[in-house]
């Protein structure tokens, strides 16, 4: 259950994996298959593309551009097994910040992002993404403030 980087052959079963999301009956439809493709491709060469196996498959992938989290994919049979986990444990330990934004109505996704520590920190109207779907920004940082707690312990006198 390691990530491992992403390589050009491995770009059907990582579009498997995105398509079983992005093609279910209730998703609505931004990109052809072949554009899935190109952009897939593209993710492995420009920015960090990781993925994780289970069973032997591909069944997870996180996409990230330096701390912002530009996809993040578990097969629906695959879930609950720690694999979206370790995707984003990993590229918690590269960076002290990382953003996502998920889609307002993706409830799961909200559960799971603020279980591993993300707030919401905004919202969008859905001009920002494909789908045209309203989201919720998520930022998750290895220092996060806290409202109330005072840098030396104690009230200066």
């Amino acid at each position: 259950m390691t990530p491992r980087p992403a390589r050009i052959w491995h770009l059907p079963a990582l579009a498997r994996v995105l398509w079983s999301h992005t093609r279910a009956d209730d998703h609505p439809r931004a990109r052809s298959r072949l554009s899935d493709l190109v952009l897939l491709n593209g993710l492995r060469r420009r920015d960090t593309l990781r993925m994780v196996r289970h069973g032997g498959r591909i069944t997870g992938f996180l996409a990230r551009r330096d701390g912002l989290i530009l996809a993040l994919y578990v097969s629906p049979g695959a879930r609950r097994r720690g694999l979206g986990r370790a995707l984003l444990r990993e590229a918690k330990a590269q960076t002290a910040a990382l953003s996502i934004w998920t889609p307002q109505d993706n409830a799961v996704a909200r559960r799971f992002y603020a279980a591993e520590g993300f707030v919401t920190m905004g919202y969008g109207d859905g001009s920002g993404n494909d789908e045209a779907l309203p989201e919720v920004l998520m930022v998750w940082s290895a220092n996060p403030h806290h409202p109330g707690q005072h840098r030396l312990g104690r009230h200066a006198a």
